[in-house]
Parts: structure tokens; sequence; C-alpha cells
């Protein structure tokens, strides 16, 4: 079964079970999909879906920070709501132990030795974390292996 189904499916089992939580956030999902879909002129396939999911969770996680800093205790867990539900459906999570052993790997292909490199090790190295770590942790941890920290 293809993400794109499983979320159908999932959606329809909420709208049984009346989760209005999980499906406002699986028809705003849909909603996301289909415009990427347009936008692409083609059908999408899983590794379109995880991008448009990794854009959403994120998306959800800057939402959080923002209404904490603003006082919205409320927003904040009403978007902690919906980022479990966009994550349930995106890759396990990569460990940061995992994610510092494909920087260390990804300099070595690349050659890179100074910060100026780090453009030259996040090309290599994104494709291999896409949906499965966030790219500003793993920009980070590049930056820190180069010496730009």
């Amino acid at each position: 079964m293809s993400l794109l189904e499983a979320i159908e499916s999932d959606l329809k089992a909420a709208m049984k079970a009346s989760d209005r939580l999980k499906v406002a956030t699986l028809r705003m999902v849909k909603a996301s999909l289909k415009n990427r879909e347009i936008d692409k002129g083609a059908p999408l396939t899983d590794d379109d879906v995880i991008g448009v999911l990794s854009t959403l969770a994120k998306q959800r996680r800057e939402s959080i920070t923002e209404f904490e800093r603003g006082g919205r205790k409320d927003l904040a867990e009403r978007e902690r709501e919906e980022l479990a539900v966009i994550q349930g459906y995106l890759p396990e999570q990569l460990s940061e132990e995992e994610i510092k052993e494909l920087v260390l790997q990804a300099i070595k292909e690349t050659g890179a030795s100074s910060p100026r490199d780090v453009g030259k090790v996040m090309k290599c190295l994104m494709p291999k974390v896409k949906g499965r770590a966030d790219g500003r942790v793993v920009n980070q941890m590049v930056r820190e292996q180069l010496g730009a920290g």
C-alpha cells in the first residue's frame, strides 16, 4: 500500500471514528498533496509524498516554537497534535549518532575539509536523510565537523 493510499484509508477510518483532529489534519495533508501533484503535473511517488509530509512537519515545528514564544500554549499544543499525526506517515527519524555517522561518511566521500565545503557535503547528504532528519540539525552537524560551528 502506498503512502497516499494509507492516508486515504486512515482518513476514512478517522471520519468513521469521529476523530476531528485526525480528520482535519489528514484533509490538510491531502490538500497539500493534491497541490503538489498539480504543480508536478504527474501522480506523486512515495518520495514526493514524503517530501510534502516533511515540509508540513517542519512548518508545524516552526509554528510550535513561535506559538510558545508568543505565550499561546493552546495553539502550540494543537500544532503538536497535528505534528504527531503527520509524523506517523514519515519514515522513522534518525538518531543523532546515525546522523553523525552519515555526516562523517559524506565528508569523506566529498573530500570536504573546510567550512566552504558545507554546500558540497549537504548536497551529498540530504538525499540520504530526506524525511528522516531535520535539515537544520544535519546542517549544524556538518558545520561542527568542518569547523564552522
